[in-house]
């Protein structure tokens, strides 16, 4: 998917610069880049993630990063941020987008007689193509609307000019964009996270579609917010840091949430409760506290150079990083009942790994309690585990084996308890070898999110569409 990072300064900003992305790696591992701006010269690094971390590949190059402001970017899809000399002026653009029309609007730009430079496993470079859209405006906000109308998919982004630093959150707010402020220092970023031991405080966040302009000392909007949002619901589930809160929501408040929603509906009996590192952690511990049994550390994560399984690009070393990075601890297993709590079954590649040495280990029952409702849809918006094509869905698969038709009915098996529905869970049960699996149900995530009804996206569970 990934994150950026943005900060301007009455000093140099090199430091926070540097740290503020890095805090922003746990949302993907392909690439890096980071530029300031000294006077009139842009200063610029982009670095291979694959087989290092941002800190590792940035360091040697802190030196050369002059200037009181910049932004920066980790990025699964293309290297950035992107440079461009347009009528508008000079600026650098980083984007956290998902751009699904991306060779018509190729197409469309080259007809205008625009030019590509950049590219990215064979295809046009994404970011160089919105700064080029941004470049169709006759000023940077109206080019900034063009890509809002343009683009099918999602896309925020951070703009660095002579002026101060324009930050523009995608037209449904579908990803995070918030803003930190310390003396002398303006700061923005797609993780609350990086603010607190930088000395920002967390001070606002950005509205579905809204644009401001940061300086070293203020805070302009020029777009006012949409009325409408539909902010990702995975943020919660999974992919966003435990400490930090969208919308005012705190991640680790709304795992524990459904842990609790999910306890209270639950008549199994256990001797113990254990979340699946780390998104599970949170859900386990209120699962545990809900239904009034210990929780214990039955699997650990072996955290010193392990990512997070989603983020290698290739399939089979990501199953390899699932597999290796979890520890279970034998003593905790011999002869157990354990409720396992985890965030999601994508394609279950994982899990049934995790399940097969738990037995091993000498577990004797092993219940699953998942922390999102089934996975059925390919996600549109954000690039992502879920935004795989649908067949890579142990949920499409099941029901291709079910009906001959990996699409049909998905609107039955979608409801909680239906007929269909208990089928497709029973028959993954099955696949994955768990003596008990259930799901949330979307409305008792929604009520642990807690955000008003229609702003929060389930597309990936229901393929539910807001209208305009």
């Amino acid at each position: 998917m990934g994150g950026f990072f943005g900060t301007i300064s009455k000093s140099a900003c090199a430091t926070d610069l540097f740290y503020g992305i890095d805090y922003n790696s746990h949302l993907g591992t392909r690439r890096g880049g980071m530029v300031t701006l000294h006077g009139d010269t842009f200063h610029r690094a982009i670095h291979n993630l694959e087989n290092s971390y941002f800190r590792l590949r940035f360091e040697g190059d802190l030196e050369k990063f002059e200037g009181n402001s910049g932004i920066g970017v980790i990025s699964d899809t293309d290297p950035q941020p992107i440079f461009i000399s347009s009528h508008l002026g000079k600026y650098a653009v980083a984007t956290v987008a998902k751009v699904n029309n991306l060779e018509d609007l190729e197409k469309e730009l080259l007809d205008k007689g625009c030019h590509f430079m950049e590219f990215s496993s064979g295809q046009t470079n994404q970011t160089e193509l919105i700064a080029l859209l941004i470049s169709q405006g006759e000023t940077l906000l109206e080019g900034i609307e063009f890509v809002f109308e343009k683009i099918k998919g999602s896309c925020s982004m951070l703009i660095l000019t002579e002026k101060g630093i324009i930050v523009a959150r995608d037209k449904w707010g579908r990803t995070p964009v918030v803003i930190g402020k310390k003396d002398g220092a303006y700061a923005v970023s797609s993780e609350p996270c990086s603010f607190p031991n930088l000395d920002y405080e967390h001070i606002y966040d950005v509205g579905a579609g809204e644009v401001v302009l940061l300086t070293a000392d203020s805070m302009t909007q020029l777009r006012e917010p949409n009325k409408k949002m539909q902010v990702c619901s995975f943020l919660w589930v999974y992919y966003g840091y435990p400490v930090s809160d969208y919308e005012g929501i705190n991640v680790d408040a709304v795992r524990s949430a459904c842990g609790m929603a999910m306890a209270r509906k639950d008549n199994v009996d256990a001797d113990y409760v254990a979340g699946i590192p780390d998104s599970g952690i949170g859900m386990g511990l209120g699962y545990a506290e809900g239904k009034g049994i210990p929780y214990r550390r039955a699997i650990i994560k072996y955290t010193p150079t392990w990512p997070r399984s989603f983020t290698p690009a290739n399939q089979k070393v990501r199953d390899l990083v699932a597999k290796m990075k979890l520890i279970p601890n034998k003593k905790l297993l011999e002869n157990k009942r354990v409720i396992f709590c985890d965030d999601s079954i994508v394609r279950g590649t994982q899990l049934k790994d995790n399940v097969n040495i738990l037995y091993g280990y000498g577990a004797k029952e092993v219940h699953m309690r998942i922390g999102s409702p089934p996975i059925l849809h390919a996600c549109p918006y954000l690039g992502f585990t879920a935004s795989k094509s649908a067949m890579e869905l142990i949920t499409r698969r099941t029901i291709k084996e079910l009906e001959g038709d990996d699409s049909k009915d998905l609107d039955q098996y979608a409801s909680t308890d239906s007929k269909k529905y208990n089928t497709m869970i029973n028959n993954i049960r099955e696949k994955l070898n768990i003596t008990t699996l259930k799901f949330i149900t979307v409305e008792d995530l929604l009520d642990s999110i807690g955000l008003p009804e229609g702003s929060v996206c389930t597309y990936c569970y229901n393929a539910s569409i807001p209208k305009d």
